[in-house]
Parts: C-alpha cells; structure tokens; sequence
C-alpha cells in the first residue's frame, strides 16, 4: 500500500464510522473509484482500532463511571444506577447483531457488496432518517431507554450488516424513532460502537490470525493513527453540531452518492 492509499482508507474508515453515511460502503467504494487493490483484514482490523480508541477516549469518563457503577452493582445490595443499567443496555443492544453476523456472515461479505445494494440502501436508509429526524418527538435522552428500547436499537443495527445502511445512520434513526433527541440517539449509537466495533474486530483479527496472512505492520500503525486522529474530530464535531443542523446534511449527501452509483452501475 502507498502512502495515499493508507491515508485515504484511514481517513473515510475514522470519518464515515460515526457519520450516518455508512463506512463499510465507503470503504468497499474507495478502493474501487481509486483503482487501489483491497486493502486486505489486516488494515481493516487497524483502522477499526484507530477507530475504537477514538470513541473509548472521547467518552473515557462516561465509561469509567459507568464500568464502576456496573461492577459494584454486580454485589449484592448494590443498587442500580442509570450508568449500571446503560452498561446491561448496551450489551442487551449487542446480542441481536452477534447471532446474526454469525448466521449471515457468508450472504453478507459475498452476495451483498455490489454496487446496487450499496446504492439502494443508501437512498433507502438515508430518506428513513430523515423521516424520523423530522417526525420524531425527540423529547428523550439516552438514560430514559429501557429494555425495550435497547432491543429495538439492537434489532435495526443487524441491518448495518448489509453494505450502505450505516450502523450509526440505522441506529440513530431508530433512537429517533423511539422519542431520543438527535444528540441522545448519536450518543447512544457511538456508546453501542464499542462492544460493536470490538465484537467484530476480534472475530476479523482471529481470522487473520489463522490465515496467518503477512502484516505490513508501517501500514496497519499509520492508518489506526489516522483513523483515531479523523474518528475523535468527526464524534466531537458532530455532537457540537447535530443539534443545530439536524441529519438533513447527511440524508442530501446518502441521496447523491446512492444516485451517483447508479449512474455508474448503468
């Protein structure tokens, strides 16, 4: 890989993984627009690092508390606090796209990366969150979920696993749906990212490891940094700004590129 591919597979991975435009279509469109051969898992499993330690530094002290509310709670006699039940949230939210990814992962890294499914999810998933961005009541904040909620949330994740959704796009969306403020539902869906992203970074590295493939180790270092250094502006400016410019950017953006594909699918 040369210098300029490493940097621009770094930077729409650390980009498109927060923003509601789909990081997995980007990725698979990149290299295809710029002629590059695929990068291969192993940068893949680097810049979804980079990408992790973005969210879990951005949010380090949430997930402090969190993870010590949880632990204490755990014992017996310890209450429940809202950090605690975020953290039984969270997991409940991450089981749905476990058991699928296992059951489809075949469908979903053969029959479904062409550029048509690309391009109709695309459109599809980006008018479904401006319907909701416009229509829901958004009154709620992340804490006010039950179990219901995170359910509902974890069920339309398993829809990012088809090329083009958008895992935080598909679950920002049901968070709106469901009554969350843009900014509750974003942080909701960056909180679920973790285990999410974690879940399916250690099950890519395992498969690495068995293929025992060659690692271009220069490479991988360049692009988890470049991918942490792009991840943690795009999850501070966007949580700056959400609330003020609303989802509609992203939803003109998803329509011209869903367009655009088509037009060269033809």
């Amino acid at each position: 890989m040369d210098s300029l591919q490493i940097f621009l597979l770094a930077i729409v991975q650390g980009l498109t993984e927060f923003l509601p435009i789909s990081s997995s279509a980007h990725l698979i469109l990149t290299p295809m627009l710029f002629g590059y051969q695929d990068q291969g898992l192993a940068f893949d499993v680097a810049v979804h690092l980079g990408s992790l330690l973005a969210v879990t530094t951005f949010f380090r002290h949430e997930l402090l508390d969190m993870a010590g509310d949880f632990f204490r709670s755990l014992f017996r006699g310890a209450p429940q606090t809202q950090n605690s039940q975020m953290v039984w949230l969270l997991i409940l939210a991450t089981l749905p796209i476990m058991i699928a990814g296992e059951l489809f992962i075949s469908l979903v890294e053969h029959d479904l990366r062409s550029i048509w499914v690309i391009a109709a999810t695309t459109i599809l998933f980006g008018l479904l969150l401006f319907w909701y961005d416009r229509k829901g009541t958004q009154l709620r904040d992340e804490y006010s979920t039950d179990w219901r909620d995170a359910l509902t949330i974890g069920l339309f994740q398993v829809l990012a696993l088809i090329p083009g959704t958008s895992r935080s796009g598909i679950t920002m969306t049901a968070g709106m749906m469901l009554g969350l403020t843009r900014e509750a539902a974003s942080r909701f869906s960056f909180l679920l990212s973790i285990p999410t992203i974690l879940m399916s970074g250690s099950l890519v590295t395992l498969e690495l490891i068995t293929a025992r493939t060659a690692v271009d180790w220069t490479a991988m270092a360049s692009g988890a940094l470049l991918s942490f250094v792009s991840a943690y502006l795009c999850i501070h400016l966007f949580l700056q700004l959400i609330g003020r410019i609303g989802m509609l950017p992203f939803v003109i953006y998803r329509l011209l590129l869903g367009g655009v594909l088509i037009w060269i699918a033809l």
